[in-house]
């Protein structure tokens, strides 16, 4: 629905409706997982009516799902507006913070495509579409648990698009989210990635919901992360890591850097070392990540001898650093792959996505 307790409530007393019939919609939706209106059988014929009518679902049509052998899923979903969003379901923890579990992780998606053109991600090979709504962005979890059968209790919003600039409807998917009348997931399991807006960053340090942070860093100077992230140049890593430092004064998690390893581009030893000091400097902890191939992009990821290499030098600053355990290479879980393969299938049939 997109709606949180305070929102309805209000919507609903405009129609004449007492308090509690929010928290009877929300239980029905969050609680037992049930969107049809018609289905809410203690409510009055006449409320489930307007409610119907005035908030209609938010319908994903789910157009593909591939499994991975690490029983990875990737979920492509359909907008009514045809286009395309992804969702990815992990089996367990994320490596970020160096936890092991039986979690199932959901990675989703904020925006259609991306404006931030990251050099080594598909999601923005084709720009920026449009941002997703609260109840778009919170469909991928219903959606999912629906067609996997079983609860997510981890959210990363790692998937297409720069979570920060859709930042209104973030931070409400965010309350639905964690809030005891919606999916009622713990803040510290629920974890915002961002490619460096500063000011965004602080914005969210103020967040009632002390969510995690995770900033894609990708290279320990600003010469190197300039050649892979063209946010550097309005937000280069003085001003970022300053806006870093703001967050962890607000919040008891720790940061994590993501450090996505390209060979040549950003292995080097001396980068590890700055990683490792600015790592430290921030009480941060590093999760690095083997670039995962992207059909049309021609980087690499660097050899398992020089992975190793680098996680070790980063660990020899003193910092906690794990190298991420693979999920779903063999099914292009990058984000925006998938999206880009049926879109093209699409063009080539002839049909407008």
């Amino acid at each position: 629905m997109g709606q949180t307790l305070a929102s309805l409530t209000g919507e609903l007393g405009v129609l004449g409706h007492k308090p509690y019939r929010a928290r009877q919609v929300l239980d029905w939706v969050y609680e037992k997982r049930v969107a049809d209106f018609a289905s809410m059988t203690d409510l009055p014929s006449a409320l489930r009516g307007q409610l119907a009518e005035r908030f209609p679902a938010e319908k994903l049509e789910q157009v593909r799902m591939s499994g991975s052998g690490d029983t990875t899923r990737k979920f492509l979903f359909r907008l009514p507006d045809g286009q395309f969003i992804e969702s990815v379901l992990i089996p367990a923890s994320p490596a970020l913070y160096g936890e092991t579990s039986d979690r199932r992780t959901l990675c989703v998606s904020t925006q259609v495509g991306c404006a931030y053109g990251c050099k080594f991600c598909a999601s923005g090979l084709r720009g920026w579409k449009r941002n997703l709504a609260p109840g778009e962005i919170t469909a991928q979890v219903f959606h999912v648990e629906k067609a996997a059968g079983e609860r997510v209790d981890n959210i990363v919003f790692m998937g297409m698009g720069e979570p920060l600039a859709n930042y209104a409807n973030l931070a409400t998917a965010i309350e639905i989210l964690n809030a005891p009348w919606g999916f009622e997931i713990g803040a510290r399991h629920i974890t915002v990635s961002t490619s460096g807006l500063a000011p965004q960053i602080r914005k969210l340090a103020e967040h009632p919901v002390p969510v995690r942070l995770a900033i894609s860093l990708h290279g320990a100077t600003d010469e190197v992360r300039g050649q892979i992230m063209p946010v550097n140049k309005k937000y280069p890593l003085a001003e970022l890591f300053d806006a870093c430092a703001h967050f962890t004064s607000r919040r008891k998690q720790k940061l994590g850097f993501e450090y996505i390893l390209i060979a040549g581009v950003n292995d080097a030893p001396e980068q590890a070392r700055l990683l490792a000091m600015h790592a430290r400097r921030l009480n941060a902890k590093v999760n690095l990540i083997p670039y995962n191939t992207v059909e049309g992009l021609s980087w690499e990821r660097p050899s398992t001898a020089r992975q190793q290499e680098f996680v070790r030098a980063v660990r020899a600053g003193g910092v906690v650093a794990t190298i991420r355990r693979e999920k779903g290479h063999d099914i292009d879980a990058a984000c925006g792959q998938l999206r880009l393969r049926v879109e093209d299938e699409l063009a080539a049939a002839g049909v407008v996505a």
